[in-house]
């Protein structure tokens, strides 16, 4: 039946989804901007007879494709960008700009592929709702805003999804990443990673540059702390834990011989576990205290918590029950188990809100002769690049087909048949 089904990701469709992933990849929004993004998703959505609510927890679309009796299944997808500037080369690049939230103008791109699950999904409910008669129940497509902040899929929660639209059986989803197009991941268990995300503010004493000591020098305060912090997983974290710290951002100073008064660090945090979460952020703290101590500074340092993701936990079962949808249609060599990754993903929040199983996984977008090549060289990390580079760009296909493959294929493995 699900062969049937996919019938109808002919080359008319596969041409339509193509043109649209080029118009959404040159137009991304920032997170809580998305509003051309939303008004493009729900024209497509209306095309296709689905039943369509926006401005869901700020820009978030739902779409309810009903078909009977049966279950609901929830299919997600996120529809924000990011502050980078794209240097893709494509012809369809982003030279997009939007204000970010300290107010200033940034350029933005689809730089983590967002642009892509929403194709993926717009070409998934099409195909459903051509192919009616493989099928029954309810399909509860939400996409998402704001899924870089951590912050959309709350806020869709908090916006009554489940109370408006109906409490589904599952969650599914999927992440573009960098990885063979045509290949497809899924790991029961912890499969992404928690976040805490940290703006330290470390106060000094400013000065002329050439009196270095009639000052608190926060800069040395600051390059000390990055420095010290890398400690904190090599030397305090266990062999047989995974944790991640990186100081993204050092920003101190406006000219070369005025010693600043203070100095800010953006730190981001990566952990499985609430004891490790724990132990992370208790030697952070104490570092940074610690070098501003060191230092002289006359003013404690100012931690305070941005964005924070959960663990995302695959419900086994539910993995099982994809998997097997998934080896179905694209053969066992093509669904690999790629164990834990670091990156966060908020799609958690809806199935722990509505007590239901989740299963998300990823599917590649590299040309897979690029990939092969680099893999030969040793030089994948180097050559390939990942979510969140000004140069990530999916190829469209396979990728869109194997996209939109695996959310029917994983749908249908919930849905009734008739």
């Amino acid at each position: 039946m699900g062969d049937r089904v996919l019938d109808g990701l002919d080359d008319t469709l596969r041409a339509e989804l193509a043109a649209l992933y080029r118009e959404l990849h040159a137009a991304p929004e920032l997170s809580g901007a998305e509003h051309g993004t939303a008004a493009e998703i729900a024209a497509r959505l209306r095309r296709i007879d689905c039943e369509v609510t926006t401005g869901v927890g700020g820009t978030g679309v739902v779409g309810l494709l009903r078909n009977g009796d049966g279950p609901t299944v929830m299919l997600r997808a996120d529809f924000d960008g990011l502050p980078v500037r794209e240097q893709t080369g494509l012809p369809y690049a982003s030279t997009a700009t939007g204000v970010d939230p300290d107010g200033k103008e940034v350029s933005v791109m689809h730089a983590c592929g967002h642009d892509m699950h929403v194709t993926c999904l717009v070409g998934a409910l099409t195909v459903l709702a051509g192919a009616r008669e493989g099928w029954s129940g309810t399909v509860l497509a939400v996409f998402q805003p704001a899924e870089e902040t951590a912050t959309g899929a709350q806020a869709m929660v908090d916006d009554g999804l489940f109370e408006r639209f109906g409490r589904p059986e599952v969650v599914l989803g999927q992440h573009v990443a960098p990885y063979p197009a045509g290949m497809v991941g899924v790991h029961a268990g912890p499969a992404f990673a928690a976040t805490d995300s940290l703006r330290i503010t470390m106060f000094g004493r400013g000065a002329h540059g050439s009196r270095p000591e009639a000052a608190i020098d926060p800069v040395v305060m600051a390059a000390a702390t990055v420095l010290r912090l890398q400690t904190v997983v090599s030397r305090e974290i266990a062999a047989t834990e995974t944790a991640v710290v990186t100081v993204g951002s050092l920003q101190a100073g406006t000219k070369d011989n005025i010693i600043p008064a203070e100095a800010e660090l953006k730190v981001n945090i990566r952990s499985y576990t609430p004891e490790v979460r724990a132990a992370v952020l208790a030697g952070v703290e104490r570092i940074v205290r610690a070098e501003a101590a060191a230092s002289g500074a006359t003013r404690e340092p100012e931690i305070t918590p941005l964005d924070r993701f959960p663990a995302l936990v695959n419900d086994p079962a539910a993995v099982d029950r994809a998997r097997a949808a998934l080896v179905a249609v694209l053969g066992e060599r093509a669904v690999v188990d790629p164990g834990p990754v670091t990156g966060s993903e908020d799609v958690g929040a809806f199935g722990a809100a509505a007590g239901v199983p989740t299963c998300y996984w990823l599917f590649g977008g590299t040309d897979p002769a690029e990939y092969a090549r680099a893999e030969a060289a040793g030089r994948v990390a180097q050559d390939i690049p990942s979510n969140h580079s000004p140069h990530f760009a999916p190829v469209i296909e396979p990728t869109l087909g194997t996209g939109v493959t695996a959310l029917v294929m994983v749908a249908l493995a919930w849905l009734g048949g008739q």
